[in-house]
Parts: C-alpha cells; sequence; structure tokens
C-alpha cells in the first residue's frame, strides 16, 4: 500500500507541497484551483501498469526531477509485476563537462548575480549526437527505459513520457541543495541555479515539450517523488483543448520577501502562517504557474506553458501570430501592508531587453491599487529639477559608504488610493509605498528589474540586494518628471458603456503599452455579457464577495483577489453579481498590438 507524499526532506519552504488529494473550496480565494480531466492515476504501480507491455519507455523530463527516486519506485512496481527492466541514463549522453560549459557560458552572464541571456540554441545541442545514437533496446530485458532530461532525443519507436515539475517546487529543491540543472551533477547555490535555469534550462526543455506534445503518451506529474500522478497524453491535450475554449485560472504561489506585507497572509489563511510576510502572489505568470487537472480529487499539474504550445490561436485570438507560444500578459500582487517600500526601479527599453537578453518584449507594468492605506504612496516619475548626475553621485555614495538617500528629493511620489492605476512603460522610475496591495498588470517579463536603491536593507538571505546603476542609467528616461508625469502616467477612467445594474469604464494605458484595462461595475444582482473582441480577458475579482462566470458552456464562481482568463476563442462571456456587489477589471492586448 502507497503511502502519503512526504517531502520535506527535499524542498527547502514553508509553502505546503501540493496535497495528494484535493476538495475544492466551496467559497473564498482558493489556493489549489482545478479543471476537471479524465482519468488522472496516482502511484508507481499504476504507472507500471501503463508501461509494462511496453518494449521501449523513453522517459524524460524537467531538469529537477528527482531520478534517483523515480527510477527506485518504477523499476519495484515493474519488477513486482515480473518485467525484467534495463535502465539506461539520457545524462550519459550529455557532452563532456568542459564542451558543456564552453557551449552554454555565453549565455549565463558571467559574475552578474541575476542576468544572463536566453539560451538560442536547443536541448539536442547539449548531448554528444554519436553517443544518442549508439542507445539501443536491451533484448535480453522485456522493458529498457532511458530516463532523464532529453530520452525522447534518442528516438526509435518508444513510449514517451515525460515528468514535469512545477517550477516553484524546483527552485525550492535547491534551496535543500539537490542539483536541479541540465548537465551538473553537484549543485548550484539557489540564486546561480535559479539563474542557469531561466536562461538556459528553462528556454531548452519548453522548446522540447512542444515538440514532444503532440505524441506524448503519457505526462507525469512529478512532485511527488514517491506517488507521481499522471494521464495519457490524448487526456491531457483534450483537456487543453476545453480550457481553450472556456475560462481557466492558473494555481498561484507565493513568497516572502524583504519588503512584504501582511496583507495576504490575513486574508488568505489556507496559506502556512509561519512566515514574516508575503511580499509576491504569483496569479498568472505562464513562465512559473502550472494548470491543475484533477481527476476523482487526484491532481494532476501541468506548465502554463503546455496550453499556449497547444492552443495558443484559441486564447490569444487575432494577436497569436505576435506573440506565438508567449502569454504576453502577466498578473501578481505585491504586499507592502504592514512592510517596507519596494526597491526604486526602472526596466529596459526593447531593444535593450532584446539585445542584452534575448526577450522577444519589455517589462512594460502597470500598478493598480487594489488596496492601501490612509496615507499610501506610490513613487513613480523624477522631480521637475532633477539632475541625473547628481542623482546618480548620491546613490554611488550609498552604495559606498551606506547612507540612506533622500529619494523624494529626485522621485516624485503620489497619494494611492484602491482604484488607482499607475502607468509604468519601460524606463520609467518606479516603487510601491508602504501599505499598498499591488495588482501589478503587466507584460509577461518578470524578472528584468534595475534596481536603483533599495533602502540600505539586506535580502532574506542576509546578504545585500544587487543595485544596478549601469543598467538602470542606461535604460530610465529622465524627461518623466514633473507635470508629465501627472497627466500622462496615471491613468483618468472614463466611462464606455452601462446597463442594468452595471457599467464598465476604461482605465486608459500608456501608448507604450500593447494590452489595456476595462473595469466592470456590478451592482448587487447585476449581470452583464461581454465579448472577447478577439483578445484573452485576462480578469481579477478587485471587489466583492465573488462572481459566477459563463464562458464556453461552462459556469465557475470567482471569489475576490482570485485571477482567471477568458479565452478569444470563447467570444463571450456573462458576468454574474449574484452574491453583492461587485467589481472586476480585465487586462487584454489592443487591436493590432504586438511586441514592442
Amino acid at each position: 500500500m502507497e503511502t502519503e507524499p512526504q517531502e520535506a526532506s527535499v524542498r527547502v519552504t514553508t509553502q505546503d507541497l501540493l496535497p495528494g488529494r484535493i476538495t475544492p473550496r466551496g467559497d473564498g480565494y482558493d489556493i489549489y484551483p482545478t479543471h476537471p480531466l479524465g482519468a488522472v492515476r496516482a502511484g508507481y504501480d499504476a504507472l507500471a501498469d501503463r508501461l509494462a507491455d511496453e518494449r521501449l519507455v523513453l522517459l524524460d523530463g524537467m531538469a529537477g526531477v528527482r531520478w534517483g527516486d523515480f527510477r527506485a519506485g518504477l523499476d519495484g512496481a515493474l519488477t513486482a509485476r515480473g518485467r525484467r527492466v534495463t535502465w539506461q541514463a539520457a545524462a550519459d549522453a550529455m557532452l563532456a563537462p568542459d564542451a558543456l560549459e564552453a557551449l552554454v557560458e555565453p549565455f549565463l552572464g558571467g559574475d552578474d548575480p541575476i542576468f544572463g541571456t536566453a539560451f538560442t540554441g536547443t536541448l539536442s545541442d547539449l548531448f554528444d549526437g554519436p553517443r544518442l545514437a549508439a542507445f539501443r533496446p536491451d533484448t535480453d530485458a522485456d522493458v529498457t527505459i532511458v530516463f532523464g532530461s532529453g530520452a525522447a532525443l534518442v528516438g526509435g519507436e518508444g513510449c514517451v513520457v515525460f515528468v514535469d515539475v512545477p517550477k516553484n517546487e524546483i527552485q525550492f529543491r535547491a534551496r535543500a541543495g539537490n542539483p536541479i540543472n541540465l548537465g551538473l551533477r553537484t549543485a548550484l547555490a539557489p540564486k546561480p541555479a535559479y539563474k542557469r535555469s531561466y536562461f538556459l534550462d528553462w528556454p531548452a526543455l519548453a522548446a522540447h515539450k512542444q515538440e514532444l506534445l503532440p505524441r506524448l503518451d503519457v505526462f507525469v506529474d512529478g512532485q511527488h517523488s514517491d506517488r507521481p500522478t499522471f494521464a495519457d497524453g490524448d487526456a491531457v491535450r483534450e483537456g487543453l483543448a476545453q480550457l481553450s475554449l472556456t475560462m481557466f485560472r492558473v494555481r498561484p504561489w507565493f513568497e516572502p520577501g524583504p519588503w512584504g506585507g501582511q496583507w495576504i497572509k490575513e486574508r488568505i489563511p489556507q496559506l502556512p502562517q509561519d512566515v514574516p510576510n508575503y511580499a509576491w502572489s504569483f496569479e498568472m505568470i505562464v513562465p512559473e504557474n502550472g494548470i491543475l487537472f484533477e481527476s476523482g480529487g487526484i491532481p494532476l499539474e501541468v506548465s502554463f506553458d503546455l496550453l499556449m504550445f497547444a492552443q495558443s490561436a484559441a486564447v490569444l485570438g487575432e494577436s497569436a501570430a505576435r506573440f506565438g507560444a508567449e502569454f504576453p500578459i502577466r498578473f501578481d500582487f505585491l504586499d507592502t501592508f504592514d512592510g517596507g517600500n519596494l526597491s526604486v526601479q526602472v526596466h529596459p527599453r526593447p531593444e535593450y531587453i532584446r539585445t542584452s537578453f534575448g526577450e522577444r518584449f519589455t517589462q512594460d507594468e502597470t500598478y493598480y491599487i487594489l488596496d492601501a492605506a490612509p496615507g499610501a504612496k506610490v513613487f513613480l516619475g523624477f522631480q521637475d529639477d532633477i539632475d541625473p548626475g547628481e542623482f546618480r553621485a548620491e546613490l554611488e555614495r550609498s552604495q559606498r559608504d551606506a547612507v540612506p538617500v533622500d529619494i523624494e528629493r529626485y522621485v516624485m511620489t503620489h497619494d494611492s488610493r484602491p482604484g488607482d492605476l499607475f502607468l509604468i512603460p519601460h524606463g520609467t522610475v518606479h516603487s510601491s509605498g508602504i501599505d499598498n496591495l499591488v495588482l501589478e498588470i503587466s507584460a509577461t517579463p518578470y524578472i528584468f528589474t534595475f534596481k536603483l536603491y533599495d533602502w540600505l536593507r539586506l535580502d532574506l538571505d542576509g546578504k545585500p540586494r544587487p543595485i544596478n546603476l549601469e543598467r538602470g542609467f542606461e535604460n530610465a528616461f529622465f524627461d518623466r518628471k514633473g507635470a508629465r508625469v501627472r497627466e500622462e502616467f496615471i491613468s483618468r477612467p472614463a466611462e464606455l458603456d452601462r446597463g442594468d445594474g452595471w457599467a464598465r469604464w476604461h482605465l486608459p494605458t500608456h501608448p507604450d503599452h500593447f494590452y489595456d484595462v476595462n473595469r466592470w461595475e456590478l451592482a448587487a444582482g447585476a449581470a452583464a455579457t461581454f465579448a472577447t473582441e478577439g483578445s484573452v480577458q485576462v480578469m481579477s475579482v478587485v471587489s466583492g464577495e465573488s462572481v459566477l462566470v459563463e464562458a464556453g458552456g461552462v459556469t465557475r464562481r470567482f471569489s475576490f483577489a482570485e485571477t482567471f482568463a477568458v479565452p478569444a476563442a470563447a467570444q463571450e462571456f456573462r458576468v454574474h453579481a449574484d452574491r453583492g456587489a461587485a467589481t472586476v477589471l480585465t487586462a487584454f492586448i489592443k487591436p493590432g498590438r504586438g511586441p514592442g
């Protein structure tokens, strides 16, 4: 009899591991939102039943899978069924360490602690072609299993299995000292491991998954090393197709930070409370979040990018030709209630992010103030009399001598109130002050922050957070200052239309933003139907208890602060405020706009 999953020894985090069985919440914010799927099965015994009659199994997967545990569990189950199994490691065909490092070194950013450049090769480039070609099924075995990242590159008429692990779990494993990077048998420190993952492993493996998806026979969720869950490839592809026609919510995840606050802890009590704060909630960030399917309460998490690989045209609509398989809009929360100010920062200009980091489009953001205490403020734009040279000298002196900077001497502040939308296109200096709950609506890139000043504080690991003055000053627009900021970078809502108990407002974004924002305000009991108008609609319930949403023949309730999306292919959707007045915010792609 299989035991319940236990993973505490292989992960360092206060976040709970995904439960082995999920009971949907009836009300309130749900940290485990699920979508129905055909047959999801659990455990090595069930997986062995599925694979026992296969002569060749290509057991591929993410870097970060605990392959030793997986091999032991599956081998034991197959052997118990009288199957003779030969295991062959795909890692044995990787380039020699020196050759591998020479190949990937140009993408790793040298001594830069945060930034590299997106890998432009393919996963196969990390392997020795003749050694891959030399793999042969063992004729003396009932089942030959080639295992490890890149196993499907071996080719042959085998059963293709992919073992996925959510990227947050990969990071938690790295913090526990587990090796998580392609080609490395020893662990890097967590931050270098993340950088290598972001710029090398994840781009290479994402393209590999995209190529495998149409012919994938079995998809495995490997976050429970002692009790993986799985479904047949056809079922996963059908589940993704259904989501692309209705609506979906991804599984959020949460992280403390040096400036983090208490709003999330207090309002989402099912989260672990033995943390100092929660700074971020990753509500919908394609490179990080997963989509939770379930069958009979058994969960199967797949990476969000699978949906885009399979159904980008249905999800994005008319902009799919421009964005491809990249989901362009992200939502996340920044919580500074009873916390600290964010760093004073800017994001890269479009050409800079393309040439320096290999990204297709840049990190254009907005701050929607979901909640704020009296006196809260946002830092945005430079003071009218800004002297860039003087400002830089002050920042350099602060770094050198550990003396504080009077930031408000150089950077403007603005009162923040619930419902405000601050516009932060690339190159605009900004920060959230204390006592805000910011719903950050942005283009998808999310790590490209050049910190100019961080209030002399340390990160949670006790080390200084990296400051990026050189890059920051290369990208900052110093003419975004004074009256121009008040006129151009704070959205002014305008009513678009209204009906029986509802009104729709436009919250205009900046011309540099490729996305726009609307807000629907519904009285108690009111309902309204809206068209997707050829774009995905990414939404959040920003006031009220909850709303019912109908799209593509499916009805689903979304609670306060939950983020969800209605794909373009749904064509229209109905929002019903059946439990009292509610407000829903939506972001969508401007007609004719693509990466800037």
